[in-house]
């Protein structure tokens, strides 16, 4: 809703190029460049005259395709760039007139969605501090508001899922759930998205999972276990964390602690199934299910990992395998996997649902222990990667089935 927004704010329906001044860092925080994309816009991050004009001339003389020319600091902007492109800038006082953006600039955590879906029904000047503290409190985040907009995306999400066809598409459904799905949670208005898993494992999984084996994407690995190989692609020294069972949910609500750091979130699939033993494995070593050795068990992971680095062209002594948040290693590491399982063992002990992993997982982001984690290895000189080897999803338990093997007796993800 609010990538919608600017793009319609921007002009972009009816223009070709379009410059977006972003000193607010909005696209960082709602990812509205993704929605320009979709509608076949190139988006052209600026960095200065000197690289534009080196990379991107093309766009600035193109007569044919659409540009996205997205500023993000403040810098010289040329007076024939500014000319060619309709610019706009994107702040809460350009976006946002009738409220009064300091306010809503302290609201560090609003929901932009929400404040769009409010705003776009307000017809009065609300640009006292009063009013506009009330206007945040009780029109957008008010039951109405909430419900309404949730039912919107709702229908929307179930649309496109129907209408799927490539697994860019469920890429995208997936962070579209993801908001929702986290929203829900926070605001405990009962809207479900589980169904929409049925609808995936029944026309993408089952009909076209086998083929993304051999699909090469040049934004990342589509699968994961492709992930070793892309990371060493791009990267010469890097560390990957492996946060075990982390889904996009709980992706979600761990990015809040980052928002301090300019990264690029990317979407990738686990292997199926989607055990641990066989998913986190197929990871570190590059391998498909078929090629490990122990598949069923974790007890050859850490070689499949030394093996697969070294094949990777890394020295045994630049390599380091370890687990959880306190690890430490030399200067002479070029490559590294840390396994963290906290994310596992809380979703494995969960009785409160959804709700519950909200909760967990919003504990888990504030003690900054992942965070630190990062900084830590970028402190190295390393490339970090943050991960999951599978994710979750609620399930509900059906009873006690004995010797059965894996089996659940309370309401729990898995």
């Amino acid at each position: 809703m609010f990538s919608s927004f600017v793009f319609n704010k921007a002009g972009a329906e009816y223009e070709s190029h379009v410059l977006l001044f972003d000193f607010e860092g909005f696209d960082a925080k709602t990812s509205y460049s993704d929605y320009f994309q979709s509608k076949g816009f190139q988006v052209i991050r600026y960095q200065d005259d000197l690289h534009f004009r080196a990379e991107h001339s093309e766009a600035l003389y193109a007569e044919t395709g659409k540009f996205l020319l997205l500023v993000e600091k403040e810098c010289y902007v040329p007076y024939d760039i500014r000319k060619r492109f309709h610019s706009m800038e994107i702040s809460i006082a350009a976006l946002f007139p009738k409220l009064k953006p300091e306010i809503v600039q302290k609201e560090k955590d609003i929901n932009y969605d929400l404040l769009v879906s409010a705003y776009t029904g307000n017809f009065y000047e609300l640009q006292e501090e009063h009013q506009t503290l009330h206007f945040i409190r009780d029109a957008v985040y008010g039951e109405s508001n909430v419900n309404k907009y949730l039912r919107q995306i709702n229908a929307e999400l179930h649309e496109k899922a129907n209408g799927a066809k490539s697994y860019k598409d469920w890429m995208h459904i997936v962070n579209l759930k993801v908001g929702l799905d986290v929203m829900a949670a926070k605001m405990e208005c009962g809207i479900s998205t589980e169904d929409i898993n049925d609808v995936f494992a029944q026309r993408f999984v089952l009909p076209s999972f086998g083929t993304l084996s051999g699909v090469v994407d040049a934004d990342g690995p589509v699968l994961v276990s492709r992930a070793m190989e892309y990371m060493r692609a791009v990267s010469n020294r890097f560390a990957v964390i492996v946060m075990d069972g982390m889904s996009e949910f709980d992706w979600k609500i761990f990015a809040q602690g980052f928002r301090d750091y300019r990264y690029i979130k990317s979407d990738v699939f686990a292997m199926v199934p989607t055990t641990t033993s066989i998913s986190r494995q197929c990871l570190l070593s590059g391998k498909f299910p078929v090629q490990l050795s122990s598949p069923w068990n974790q007890a050859k992971e850490k070689a499949e990992f030394l093996d697969c680095a070294q094949t990777l062209d890394f020295k045994q002594q630049e390599i380091f395998y370890g687990r959880g948040y306190d690890v430490d290693f030399g200067s002479s590491v070029k490559c590294a996997a840390v396994i963290v399982n906290d994310v596992d063992d809380t979703l494995h002990a969960q009785k409160r649902g959804r709700k519950g992993m909200l909760d967990d997982i919003s504990a888990l982001s504030k003690s900054g222990k992942l965070v630190d984690l990062a900084a830590n290895l970028l402190s190295k000189g390393l490339d970090v990667y943050i991960t999951a080897d599978h994710g979750n999803t609620p399930c509900r338990g059906i009873g006690k089935l004995p010797q059965t093997g894996v089996t659940t007796e309370t309401k729990s993800s898995g």
